[in-house]
């Protein structure tokens, strides 16, 4: 099957180089200017290619259809999803560079020489020598996390839109915002989506497909301690930092992102903000079970307790949110989507695999409202960093199983 590879490349570079970042602190959906600049291009290049019904939704969601070219009747409707924001915690407007053919040797990335990517520190990258490798210059996010996604499935369209011998069902897609702030999904209309089942195109390895998420809450402490001009303050002040930092100091080590891996859950203070008056401490609480994210809400109770006892003249508020729960739960239901996936995989060549993934999805969310979606790889790497990279080849592979996967779910219909 060939891929375009050329206008694959040319999106992509295209798409990376808006500035797209999500804020978590916005009230707004989408929570940023920027995602509206790429979501109306996506949107008016989608009515380009000749896709119908193509929509920007109230809340930024880019709609649309590829028509179905199969005769028969009754195939269900598949959804491909991928979200256009990029990380909050660095810059994302890309200065993208390609290294043809990449030779194995170290990428020095040139606004930032200390910034090198090497097939030591990223394995991956051996398996990508030969290959069209892309990065960013060294100060900012790639944005490979998801518009290598977006690239994708827009290719995926066009394809199918200059291809109607393919036979397929009815396709729809879906370009969302805010999927790095965990709000991705929850004001999307599933009855204007219209979909049976979904993939979200926001997975790394080549060849993997993933059906499970961590569970995620979020855990707000806020701490308002007690005033005092700091000359007079014996036995008056109470001071809301020296509470917070000792409840971030005794939050367990062993349980924070930087020590655990495969299946460990953790507690991870992502934001600490305030005087000596009040304080507002922000966590994230991951783990794959629910019994497990249970006891790190039970642990995070605790240590508030705990200061309350210590220091009663402090007002101690805790608050949890949920963000989102583990795909399986609903998945291993019914795995047909999850095997449809692994025989398109097959046929592009690869041995299907799926990880426990260490984060979650935008089909994390929809699956618990009812539409099944899971994750196909789509070759990031590095992600949240300066040295996020991407190769076109896997790119174009993820392409080439998507168009795979529309006729295993025309077949099978």
């Amino acid at each position: 099957m060939q891929i375009d590879t050329a206008d694959l490349l040319e999106r992509f570079l295209r798409y990376v180089q808006i500035d797209t970042r999500s804020d978590s602190h916005s009230t707004t959906t989408p929570s940023t200017a920027g995602q509206w600049d790429l979501l109306r291009l996506l949107a008016s290049e989608l009515t380009a290619l000749g896709a119908t019904d193509v929509k920007v939704a109230e809340y930024g969601y880019v709609l649309a259809t590829v028509p179905a070219t199969t005769s028969k009747t009754g195939v269900p409707r598949v959804a491909l999803f991928a979200h256009v924001d990029t990380s909050p915690n660095l810059p994302s407007a890309a200065k993208p560079i390609v290294h043809r053919a990449y030779d194995g040797k170290p990428i020095v990335l040139p606004d930032d020489p200390t910034k090198v990517l090497t097939v030591e520190t990223m394995p991956h990258l051996r398996g990508a020598i030969g290959h069209d490798v892309i990065t960013a210059s060294g100060t900012t996010l790639l944005g490979a996390d998801d518009k290598a996604g977006v690239a994708i499935v827009m290719g995926t369209a066009r394809h199918l839109l200059q291809h109607p011998e393919i036979l397929h069902g009815p396709l729809r897609i879906c370009f969302n915002p805010d999927e790095e702030i965990a709000a991705g999904m929850h004001k999307l209309d599933l009855v204007e989506l219209g979909a049976d089942a979904g993939y979200t195109l926001d997975g790394e390895l080549p060849g993997g497909i993933d059906y499970e998420t961590f569970s995620a809450d979020a855990a707000v402490l806020e701490v308002r301690g007690v005033s005092a001009h700091p000359g007079w303050a014996k036995d008056v002040m109470v001071n809301a930092l020296r509470i917070a930092g000792k409840f971030l100091d005794a939050l367990p080590r062993a349980q924070s992102p930087e020590r655990t891996s495969g299946r460990d859950g953790f507690i991870h203070p992502v934001e600490c903000k305030g005087t000596a008056e009040h304080v507002i401490v922000r966590m994230i609480v991951r783990d794959f079970e629910l019994a497990g994210l249970a006891e790190k809400r039970a642990l995070i109770e605790r240590l508030a307790d705990e200061l309350r006892a210590v220091e009663p003249r402090a007002t101690i508020a805790l608050s949890f949110s949920e963000q989102y729960r583990n795909m399986r739960y609903w998945l291993e239901k019914d795995m047909r989507p999850v095997e449809f996936a692994r025989e398109a995989l097959r046929r592009a060549g690869f041995t299907p695999a799926s990880q426990d993934f260490r984060g979650g999805t935008d089909g994390s969310n929809l699956t618990a409202r009812g539409l099944p979606t899971s994750n196909i790889f789509c070759g990031m790497h590095g992600i949240h960093s300066e040295r996020e990279w991407v190769s076109l080849q896997d790119m174009a592979k993820s392409t080439e199983t998507l168009l795979h996967l529309v006729q295993v779910w025309e077949e099978r219909a």
